[in-house]
């Protein structure tokens, strides 16, 4: 059985009560299923339950794509079907690592091999339903993200994951970003 998650940038903020800013009035709609995240490599929480933390985790990266696809005309509608999350780093027992004893919380410990991971598939459509551009089977990861530039997100949860994205979203829609920008 194919479970999903779907949500809006309008229908997850109203949902978890969540400001989205990427709500702006010259964003492009964001579509966003999130197909069977219990079965995500790595959304493995360190301290509290795995639903919450998965939860917790998707709405915030998803809140981070409809920032993102903010800089979209809002003509566009921005469609993602995302089928694997691997977060930076790797869960272990409090123990393990020499943090405590058996009855501590986990620890999410940040090593180079364990790197972000993402897979979707995407297509960014006119309003009248004509494909900008789409691809299938993208398969993000950043295995540099120790060393690249992540100043902006240095105090964020995700940050490895939002530098990630960004620079996926700069790759990829820069003359739609440019179009956009020469519109205001």
């Amino acid at each position: 059985m194919n479970k999903l998650l779907t949500v809006t940038s309008f229908g997850c903020a109203a949902m978890v009560g969540l400001v989205v800013f990427g709500n702006s009035p010259h964003a492009a709609e964001v579509k966003l299923v999130w197909e069977e995240p219990e079965s995500y490599t790595d959304v493995r929480p360190s301290n509290e339950s795995r639903k919450r933390f998965r939860d917790r985790t998707l709405e915030e990266l998803e809140a981070y794509i409809t920032e993102l696809a903010a800089s979209l005309p809002e003509s566009q509608v921005l469609s993602m079907t995302v089928t694997n999350v691997d977060l930076a780093g790797e869960v272990w027992p409090s123990q393990f690592v020499g943090f405590g004893s058996a009855g501590a919380s986990d620890v999410r410990i940040i090593k180079r091999i364990d790197i972000p991971r993402m897979s979707f598939s995407y297509t960014l459509s006119s309003e009248d339903g004509q494909v900008l551009l789409s691809e299938q089977e993208v398969k993000l990861k950043d295995m540099d993200f120790m060393e690249s530039n992540i100043r902006r997100h240095r105090t964020d949860s995700l940050s490895y994951e939002k530098a990630m994205l960004d620079d996926w979203f700069a790759d990829t829609f820069p003359k739609q970003v440019a179009v956009n920008n020469t519109e205001h």
